[in-house]
C-alpha cells in the first residue's frame, strides 16, 4: 500500500486519491488505472501520478508476485462527473415530470 507520506512529489502531498478501475493487457505488461482524486485538481494529480509511476510500481512489484509487474499509466476516471451530470439533468425542471408516477403506470 502507498500513502501520502511516501511521495516526495508536491502536487501528490496530501491527496487523498481513489483508484476506481484498473484495466490490464492480458500479456499483463502494460495497466491503465483509472483514478479520482477526493480533493484537488485531477489535472495536477494524474500528471504527478504519471511521474510517480515507477515508483509506485516498484512498491507494486514488493507487494503483488508477478512474473512481470505492469507498466502503469493514470488516467482520470470521469464517470462521477458524468454521473453527476445525468442526475442535473434528471431534476431539471422540464425532465422530472416525466419521471414521476402520474398514476397511469408509465412513470417511475
Amino acid at each position: 500500500m502507498v500513502t501520502q507520506a511516501d511521495f516526495r512529489d508536491p502536487d501528490l502531498a496530501g491527496q487523498s486519491i481513489t483508484v476506481t478501475e484498473v484495466r490490464v493487457s492480458p500479456d499483463m505488461r502494460n495497466a491503465t488505472v483509472f483514478v479520482t482524486p477526493l480533493v484537488g485538481d485531477a489535472k495536477t494529480i494524474v500528471p504527478a501520478l504519471q511521474r510517480a509511476s515507477s515508483y509506485i510500481r516498484g512498491q507494486l512489484s514488493s507487494a503483488v508476485k508477478l512474473r512481470h509487474t505492469p507498466s502503469l499509466k493514470f488516467e482520470y476516471d470521469d464517470s462521477f462527473d458524468q454521473a453527476e451530470r445525468i442526475g442535473s439533468i434528471l431534476e431539471h425542471a422540464d425532465v422530472a415530470p416525466d419521471l414521476t408516477d402520474d398514476g397511469d403506470g408509465n412513470g417511475a
